[in-house]
């Protein structure tokens, strides 16, 4: 008797940070991926891409971000490396999956189609050729939003297959409704008897800060305590639990960070860690209704659920002149909106719209320094969480680097699929990342290539245990990440062979790959954004 095919179920949350999970030290209740992590495996040295769109545009194809189209953003940067949106000769996890047989479904966030301006909606070209929908890279079915963020009560924009969203109920809320559909996309699956692919693409809990009251109630007054004391404890619980490799020291807080007992407004800032903190916790119960659906359809055994997230946590100030002034400021039912991050102004509600900023991202990246944007171990570092009752041979936890270009590498081992070399015409690029497939089996693995990162002049390599990093403008940093992955005692200088050859394989891989020079694509940036240049 043929053993039926694994159903794959691959979920991305947005800006969520290493250390936001019950699994992973916190406070938060997440008790649903906790158990899916207790029951299968815990990868503690995941890496993203550092930023929304080029993880995902690495996930979906195998291909390192620049190679997939997205080496930025959204907007066209005038190469192949920066065109903003998939590139032809790349192929996603559907278009693979699809023609293995899977019935292929996404219930989420897209973000990987070029620029999109949220106050023009209107003028918006779905479809068009620099504007791919997921219908036309192997989704069957898709519903959820295009661009990079939303209002979660009241979206701006929702597609649901080819058709635009434009009613909402009263009690709508995005991370809720794009599970609820998800099941019902699972559910017509199942009745087919077809194996299927589900991408569900959280917007949780990137910015704004918006949560259901009954969530946010849970965490008041929990955060009156302080980042540092949250910083702390989490870290402790972490190594509790054995989570990292060693118990490294963790960085000290962030130099813009004030102490908690000098701030003005601590009942405000109390109050937006629990609107994220309640963010995430909507984010868990959403997955436990899937994994109930799942059961409920007798597909949870032969079910391999992938979780991570797509960077650090963010610290990006909401100012109303900044970020906010890019997205509507009135709901769909034409109510005024308070945009940016206003001391006093309680967050949540759908008439707000804050973020919760550099203090408490410092608080969701503990142990690590830095943040998204930033490839230090802050922005680039994320749990994963892999469960499959029927292929995983016994929990236990990873500390084997490994990138999410290797996601796509990973699930064709497990489906018994085969890589396309092909699609519409066009040749497609060899897959750039590994199998980490043998783990589920129980076996040893160790990813013999090394791990490159490019984000807007943020430059990594790690290769075994070693990492080559750097911020843009300054000087390479160079990091034993065995015993001290915390990065804070920089070797730069003491081993120059070593350094050497890390930047030499960074060079040949940097040139390619496409990756532009900061300092030649931040003007070609700003211009598409048709904002002025640093100089003018």
């Amino acid at each position: 008797m043929t053993r039926p095919k694994p159903n794959v179920v691959l979920i991305l949350v947005d800006d969520m940070g290493f250390a936001d999970l019950g699994i992973t030290g916190s406070e938060i209740r997440t008790p649903n991926l906790d158990g899916l992590a207790e029951g299968g495996l815990l990868l503690s040295s995941m890496y993203n891409c550092a930023r929304c769109c080029p993880t995902r545009a690495s996930l979906l194809t195998g291909l390192y971000p620049h190679s997939a189209g997205v080496g930025h953003m959204g907007a066209n940067l005038g190469t192949a490396a920066y065109q903003g949106f998939l590139r032809n000769d790349s192929a996603t996890i559907a278009e693979v999956l699809r023609a293995a047989g899977y019935r292929t479904l996404m219930s989420g966030k897209w973000h990987v189609a070029g620029d999109f301006e949220a106050r023009d909606v209107d003028s918006w070209r779905v479809g068009d050729v620099d504007h791919p929908t997921p219908r036309q890279r192997g989704f069957d079915r898709f519903y959820g939003i295009l661009d990079g963020a939303t209002h979660f009560f009241s979206p701006h924009f929702m597609l649901e297959d080819d058709r635009r969203v434009d009613i909402f109920p009263d009690d709508f809320y995005f991370t809720d409704a794009i599970t609820d559909k998800a099941i019902t996309m699972v559910e017509e699956a199942v009745q087919d008897a077809a194996p299927f692919f589900l991408y569900l693409a959280h917007a949780a809990p990137h910015w704004p800060l918006h949560a259901k009251p009954e969530d946010i109630a849970r965490y008041e007054g929990a955060y009156r305590k302080g980042w540092d004391r949250v910083r702390t404890a989490r870290h402790e619980e972490m190594n509790a639990r054995g989570i990292l490799r060693s118990p490294w020291t963790i960085s000290p807080r962030d130099d813009e960070v004030p102490a908690w007992g000098d701030i003005a407004h601590p009942d405000w800032e109390a109050s937006k860690m629990a609107a994220y903190a309640a963010m995430v916790d909507r984010m868990d119960q959403s997955i436990g209704r899937l994994v109930a659906a799942l059961k409920k359809l007798g597909q949870y055994e032969n079910t391999l659920i992938l979780f991570l997230s797509d960077n650090g946590g963010c610290a990006e100030f909401m100012a109303e002149d900044g970020w906010a002034k890019f997205f509507p400021d009135v709901t769909q039912d034409g109510r005024k909106i308070t945009m940016g991050n206003i001391p006093g102004l309680r967050p949540g509600d759908a008439l707000t719209y804050q973020s919760y900023d550099r203090p408490w991202a410092n608080v969701s990246n503990a142990p690590f320094r830095l943040f998204k944007h930033y490839v230090h171990e802050g922005g680039i570092s994320t749990p994963l969480i892999a469960h499959w009752p029927n292929g995983i041979a016994a929990p236990r936890i990873i500390h084997e680097p490994c990138h999410v270009v290797d996601i796509l590498p990973t699930i064709l081992a497990a489906t018994n699929s085969t890589a396309l070399t092909e699609l519409g015409g066009h040749p497609i690029q060899a897959l750039q990342g590994c199998s980490f497939a043998d783990l589920f089996a129980g076996q040893d693995w160790r990813r013999e290539e090394p791990i490159y990162f490019e984000h807007e002049g943020n430059a990594a390599i790690r290769l075994d245990n070693f990492k080559l990093v750097k911020r843009h403008g300054l000087p390479w940093e160079l990091y034993d990440m065995d015993v001290d992955r915390t990065e804070l005692h920089n070797l730069a200088g003491k081993n120059a062979p070593l350094e050497a050859d890390l930047l030499r394989q960074f060079e040949v891989w940097s040139l390619k790959q496409g990756v532009l020079d900061w300092e030649v694509a931040l003007p070609r940036l700003l211009q598409a954004w048709q904002l002025e240049t640093p100089e003018g």
